[in-house]
């Protein structure tokens, strides 16, 4: 959630901020009428309190008349006192709702509009000369790597076992990005794939998004669809030594419900139910945190130079952000079969809205808690099967193996089609 300092000092960086996401501005003036009502009621209910101590201090030295009075005051304070505890408590609640209906304010910088309003930062890599290119499917049905029709038999659309070859790049690629994040000071982590609806509401994922997540009533519990959430619920109410950035890299398997995906990326594996990620998720002080969010862009492009797929980075559009980022990068590979590029990573930058939720903290130099800032970025997915196969791909229908792969794949250089 936004900083209520944010909000009182300067509400026309969130209405611009809400307009760049086009999105209602009166949800602003909701939470400042929230913001000054819980004050109020704080304020009302800590002078009646404090009347009710005095009188308490009053009693023993009064005389008999004086006392009655106090007695008929004291009986009609515990009422008032009664009545304004509740009323903060409600208060309470309605400034929560209100500030929980208001995303991450964005950051300077981040182009306006919706889904279509991105900007290209930059092209990376050559992309293949490919005559008549065969999709990642038919390739990796012809390697006997992908198997969706027995996905579907077993678990239904949008489910597919990766078998042979296909489970071995998997598996190379994932513990290739662990390995390079643990070079760079990462602390790996295999994370819990159910969460606390805490957790779950915590990073922002119960919002515009909910309907992405699978949940399971009888327990309630999330699924994850992505490792920043058990990540980021990891140091909740605590306080951390940031005088570094805290990094972790979080390998776990996801799951998202595709809603409002209908008919959209049906065939393969490039918009799937279940899939595999590693995750980069870093907390650091709230200054550090533009300077920390281009580091982590620069370590997914690492990543992809290895793979050797040639890609874009785009400067996601105010409208496209998620509920907690203020800003967003993505990586999007050349798809051959598509002529077209595809996202297969992004990296946010979700400035304190997450460590206000969820109470992560660390001390300044005066020694005051202060939010932590928390940031966090796709290092590897099974999505990235898709431009793998697609861009290394031969006539034959064999598959050149990256050379970073290779020893994932017992050193195998080619893999060839049964």
């Amino acid at each position: 959630m936004i900083d209520l300092r944010l909000l009182r000092d300067d509400p026309e960086t969130v209405r611009l901020s809400q307009r760049a996401r086009g999105e209602s501005e009166s949800v602003v003036d909701d939470l400042l009428r929230a913001d000054e009502q819980r004050r109020s009621a704080v304020g009302r209910f800590e002078a009646l309190r404090a009347e009710q101590k005095q009188l308490g201090k009053r009693m023993p030295r009064a005389e008999a008349e004086e006392k009655a009075e106090l007695l008929r005051r004291t009986k009609e304070l515990s009422a008032e006192v009664k009545a304004a505890e509740a009323a903060v408590t409600e208060a309470d609640a309605t400034l929560r709702r209100a500030q929980y209906a208001i995303p991450n304010v964005v950051e300077e910088g981040t182009p306006p509009g919706g889904e279509d309003d991105y900007v290209v930062l930059r092209e990376v890599g050559a992309k293949p000369e490919i005559e008549n290119p065969r999709d990642h499917l038919e390739l990796g049905e012809g390697l006997r790597a992908i198997d969706v029709e027995r996905g579907a038999k077993t678990s239904g659309s949008r489910f597919y076992y990766l078998t042979g070859v296909g489970a071995l790049l998997q598996l190379g690629l994932l513990q290739l990005a662990i390995a390079q994040a643990v070079e760079y000071g990462f602390v790996p982590t295999i994370t819990p794939a159910l969460v606390k609806p805490e957790s779950m509401e915590g990073t922002g994922f119960l919002g515009s998004h909910a309907s992405e997540v699978y949940r399971l009533e009888a327990d309630d519990l999330f699924l994850v669809g992505t490792s920043e959430v058990p990540l980021a619920a990891y140091h909740s109410g605590e306080i951390l030594d940031l005088a570094e950035p805290a990094r972790y890299a979080g390998w776990s398997s996801c799951f998202r419900r595709e809603a409002g995906s209908y008919g959209r990326d049906t065939r393969g594996i490039m918009r799937v139910h279940q899939f595999d990620k590693v995750e980069m998720f870093s907390y650091c002080r709230p200054e550090e945190a533009h300077a920390e969010h281009l580091r982590l862009l620069g370590w997914e492009e690492e990543m992809l130079a290895k793979v050797e797929v040639p890609y874009r980075v785009i400067d996601v559009a105010a409208g496209d952000l998620g509920t907690s980022a203020a800003r967003k990068y993505d990586c999007e590979a050349w798809v051959p079969s598509q002529g077209r590029y595809r996202e297969v990573t992004s990296t946010s930058n979700c400035t304190t809205f997450q460590g206000r939720r969820l109470n992560v903290r660390y001390r300044d130099e005066q020694g005051r808690p202060q939010v932590a800032a928390t940031l966090n970025g796709t290092l590897a997915t099974t999505r990235w099967l898709v431009p793998i196969l697609e861009n290394h791909q031969q006539p034959d229908g064999s598959v050149r193996v990256p050379k970073a792969l290779q020893p994932y794949l017992g050193g195998r250089d080619v893999l060839e089609p049964n």
